[in-house]
């Protein structure tokens, strides 16, 4: 008897040492595991007022910053005028460029050859008629001429080609890389605009009705309710594209147009030279609608137009945004749970052995 309670005695104080050991690591893992959840329940606050702040931060600056006013627009500018004959005033260095080559180039060297050409037949007419010829003329070649109506109309064509080709190519002259990058998209029937360098989402520009267009003094199928807001004086990028067929983003006094293809981006740079409002249409039959989706830019000086932006929740270039600092507090914030938790089982296991 003697023999087993000894047997048994031997046999507690053997395990007695592991059964401990059990229970401290089993205890030390109880608080491991409770450890991520205390600071997942302490960090939470934090990063839901970081989160807080960050929400609230653009709608506060942007509440504090107001719009300026909705720009007027000027009769004969930006829009036709009645009885004109020629382009519209353009208000863009390329727009000056095409108006000289139109007006002063191309419009007389066509008016006196057409008028050259008719008092040619004239002469001709009256002078080679039947009754003043009985007996026509058997001359088949002259040298002089020949070389004339050759030689003539190539310096006629050099004289064009040079201008010419100077203007196509400031019309795809690539933007400086300080312009201002507008996308421009093309809808049935609307069109929508976004700001990508000053972060602001897209807005679309719908038609006015005519009393609210006469009520605002704009011309009537050109008024818009949201214009597109450019600076005046600095250079601007648009990226044209279509959302559903093809459109043409066109402004006659700025001498832009561009199509807006489905699946591409098209470019095009220009610079407004003066503030204002300047009225176009949309240039490429588009459906049922093409005629009532009209373009309205309000070119603004740069002062007004950097408020612009801000009444908008939008940032100016080289300025951080405002909610930058709460999102890096949120994502600190965030990472504490996982490192208490990566922490706690080494801790345990070191524990173990």
């Amino acid at each position: 008897m003697m023999k087993v309670k000894s047997l048994v005695l031997a046999g507690l104080l053997a395990f007695a040492p592991a059964m401990a050991m059990n229970n401290m690591a089993l205890a030390q893992d109880n608080a491991a595991a409770a450890a991520p959840v205390e600071s997942a329940n302490a960090a939470a606050p934090a990063a839901e007022e970081a989160a807080n702040a960050a929400e609230a931060a653009p709608d506060a600056k942007a509440a504090t910053v107001a719009a300026p006013p909705r720009m007027k627009p000027t009769e004969g500018v930006g829009m036709p005028s009645p009885g004109e004959i020629t382009l519209q005033e353009q208000f863009s260095p390329t727009g000056h460029t095409a108006r000289w080559l139109h007006d002063v180039l191309l419009l007389p060297i066509i008016t006196i050859i057409s008028i050259f050409v008719l008092l040619l037949m004239i002469f001709v007419m009256i002078r080679f008629r039947r009754a003043a010829n009985p007996n026509p003329s058997k001359t088949a070649h002259n040298t002089l001429i020949e070389v004339l109506w050759t030689v003539v109309p190539v310096l006629i064509l050099l004289v064009i080609a040079v201008p010419s080709i100077g203007l196509l190519a400031d019309q795809y002259k690539p933007a400086p890389k300080d312009a201002l990058t507008v996308k421009v998209t093309g809808y049935q029937w609307y069109w929508g605009y976004e700001y990508p360098d000053a972060g602001i989402p897209e807005f679309v520009s719908n038609l006015l009705p005519p009393e609210k267009a006469l009520e605002n003094g704009e011309p009537n199928l050109l008024a818009v309710d949201n214009r597109l807001v450019l600076p005046a004086g600095r250079p601007i990028k648009l990226i044209i594209t279509g959302a559903d067929v093809i459109h043409s983003f066109a402004i006659p006094s700025l001498w832009v147009k561009m199509d807006a293809v489905p699946g591409r981006l098209n470019e095009k740079s220009f610079t407004i030279e003066k503030p204002g409002v300047y009225y176009g249409q949309c240039s490429e039959l588009c459906g049922a609608r093409h005629g009532f989706m009209p373009i309205a830019i309000e070119a603004l000086p740069p002062a007004q137009f950097d408020q612009w932006v801000l009444s908008q929740g939008g940032k100016l270039p080289g300025a951080a945004p405002a909610a930058t600092a709460a999102p890096a507090a949120t994502a600190d914030a965030a990472k504490a749970p996982a490192k208490t938790a990566q922490a706690a089982p080494q801790g345990a296991a070191s524990a173990k052995l």
